[in-house]
């Protein structure tokens, strides 16, 4: 018996850094998962502003970082927007890294949406 003395110390010194890391792991994928769908939103709410007839690559950029700062951009940090607009088409994609929660670890996150571009014709295809 006096051989097992302490061992019952020795394997929760082991094994509560491992549980603790396993839980930071799990936090940090939350968030990591919380930024994505905050990109998103933010990128689909930008896609919004910039493919209507009247509107600007410069109106979606606006729209797509007023949604980041209503959010909160602690669990997206640096953001950063990029929006693409033809007469066509409209992309905006919105990029960021995820706050840090295990050291060392620097996750990213991004979002993007696309559609056509608003215009407004007539039955007959020609605009008015």
């Amino acid at each position: 018996m006096r051989e097992d003395r302490g061992a019952a110390s020795m394997q929760l010194v082991l094994v509560t850094p491992a549980l603790m890391l396993t839980a930071l792991l799990i936090v940090q994928l939350a968030l990591t998962w919380h930024a994505r769908h905050i990109a998103e939103f933010a990128a689909q709410r930008g896609l919004a502003a910039a493919r209507v007839e009247d509107g600007s690559a410069g109106d979606g950029d606006a729209q797509a970082r007023h949604s980041l700062d209503a959010l909160g951009s602690r669990v997206l940090n640096g953001p950063s927007v990029a929006v693409t607009r033809t007469s066509a088409h409209t992309v905006v994609r919105v990029n960021g890294t995820v706050m840090a929660v295990v050291p060392g670890l620097h996750l990213h996150a991004s979002g993007t949406a696309s559609g056509a571009t608003e215009k407004i014709t007539l039955p007959t295809g020609a605009r008015p």
